[in-house]
């Protein structure tokens, strides 16, 4: 089974957001879809982004896993930049 990755840049939060129920919230969401390998946050060129790291049957399974954990963090603070990539080999490739 294909190894996908989402990730996203996070920013300013809701009103009443806690930032430690954001990266939770991605990992939960995709969680209730797929098999969740890994969750990350870090730091990519000066932003905040959100990494988790799944296992879906083909790129339309994973896009709808992106969808899910795009919607829950976006509840809870402003994102961007949404990408969804599969590891293909020791590389990973758009989906």
């Amino acid at each position: 089974m294909p190894s996908y990755r989402v990730s996203l840049a996070v920013g300013a939060l809701q009103p009443g957001s806690d930032p430690a129920a954001v990266l939770p919230a991605a990992a939960d969401a995709a969680r209730a879809l797929a098999t969740v390998e890994a969750w990350d946050v870090g730091v990519v060129r000066g932003q905040a982004r959100i990494t988790v790291r799944f296992t879906a049957d083909a790129d339309d399974d994973a896009h709808r896993v992106a969808d899910a954990v795009h919607d829950a963090v976006d509840r809870l603070a402003d994102t961007w930049g949404l990408q969804v990539t599969r590891r293909w080999g020791n590389r990973w490739h758009p989906a």
